[in-house]
């Protein structure tokens, strides 16, 4: 009968790992909870007045006499407002997730690989749904 060895973590092939739980008490997670809807408001807000701008620059310029110039400025400022928004989008998107993580119990881990993610990360980026390793 052959035994089988533990590895360099300590663990024996074919066990289940128990992972370590995060260290979040509730009143963290209810403070993660309304910081994540603050931000996700405020998101909401910047994109609506991006887009409000976007039409508005886009209805002066179809209404008034103006130099190509002054078109390429107006695009340029156009697509970086575009790339803020787009990062602002994806940044919602991650906050989305980890509100649903927040009603799933699962807040603190990874989508990844389920590890735990750092409380100081949580404190420095709310919306983290991975470990920092992982990404």
């Amino acid at each position: 009968m052959r035994t089988m060895e533990p590895n360099a973590a300590g663990q024996t092939p074919g066990t289940i790992m128990n992972r370590p739980k995060p260290t979040l008490d509730k009143a963290f997670i209810e403070q993660q909870r309304h910081r994540l809807t603050r931000l996700r408001e405020q998101l909401l807000q910047a994109k609506r007045s991006a887009e409000t701008e976007q039409a508005e620059i886009r209805s002066q310029s179809l209404g008034e006499a103006h130099e190509a110039e002054d078109d390429a400025q107006k695009l340029a400022m156009l697509e970086l407002d575009g790339a803020t928004v787009q990062r602002s989008i994806q940044r919602l998107t991650r906050i989305e997730r980890a509100l649903q993580k927040i009603e799933e119990g699962t807040y603190g881990f990874s989508d990844a690989d389920g590890a735990p993610i750092s409380r100081e990360r949580l404190e420095a980026v709310p919306e983290a749904i991975h470990s920092g390793r992982d990404e």
